[in-house]
């Protein structure tokens, strides 16, 4: 007699991603709680930016046990998110960086012509027409035009350097890493970058060019990108300092 062979369970997915609104010291936060079956404490973080949080906890816990560590983190996270209150304000007279130099905001009154950057008395300005309530948009696409015109210039050369061949340029504005390079040779960018200093814009561009031969972060991988950009940690210490200020600016 032969007995039955059953088939193995399949592990139950993880409900979907709850979102919710947590108040912090009379700030309301976009929070995203997800469910890990793979999690065996709860975590919980704040995006690049200071503008949500995100929380991680094991399966099956309960919303009682999930409110009660939010409670116990209140002051952890009104110390945290106190560092963004200082946040740029994109309005006429106020500061924008391009290539680590802040520009001041100014708007031309004229409803069509060009974003530009311009030296008045001394003084850098970003001129910016159209009418005001696209002026944070205007702004957005000036940087985004900026930045695609430094990285293929960086690219370009790094890409030679390493014999390799860059199959796309994409610039997106994310909050988890600033660039990435995909196997096949496609490269990704944070736009955001074209407001850091321009030794950060070439390294972040040797970075990702340096993935085209290594796609580690081995002592191989830091040597190329030391070779490519002798600069490098400099530039690994701007960004690790004052990344979080960039995401912080609001452009929607």
């Amino acid at each position: 007699m032969f007995s039955l062979l059953q088939k193995p369970r399949k592990p139950r997915s993880p409900p979907p991603p709850v979102q919710r609104t947590l108040d912090v010291a009379g700030k309301k936060m976009p929070l995203t709680i997800r469910q890990s079956v793979r999690a065996t404490r709860l975590t919980l973080r704040i995006e690049p930016g200071g503008r949500a949080l995100k929380m991680t906890i094991p399966a099956g816990l309960s919303e009682r046990e999930v409110n009660a560590f939010l409670d116990r983190h209140q002051g952890w996270l009104m110390t945290k998110l106190a560092r963004f209150s200082g946040e740029t304000v994109l309005e006429e007279g106020g500061m924008i960086l391009l290539r680590g130099v802040a520009h001041r905001i100014e708007r031309t009154g004229k409803l069509r012509g060009l974003t530009e950057a311009v030296m008045i008395d001394g003084e850098s300005v970003l001129r910016v027409s159209g009418a005001p309530e696209h002026l944070h948009r205007r702004i957005a696409d000036f940087l985004k035009k900026e930045a695609r015109r430094d990285i293929e210039h960086f690219v370009t050369i790094y890409a030679r350097m390493v014999g390799r061949r860059v199959k796309s340029l994409s610039f997106k504005d994310t909050r988890s890493r600033w660039g990435s390079c995909a196997a096949d040779g496609a490269l990704s960018f944070s736009w955001r970058i074209v407001m850091a200093p321009p030794n950060v814009i070439d390294y972040l561009a040797a970075h990702e060019v340096a993935h085209l031969r290594e796609m580690n972060h081995g002592p191989d991988f830091w040597s190329l990108c030391e070779e490519l950009c002798p600069a490098m940690n400099d530039a690994k210490r701007w960004l690790k300092r004052n990344g979080t200020m960039l995401h912080a600016i609001d452009f929607d």
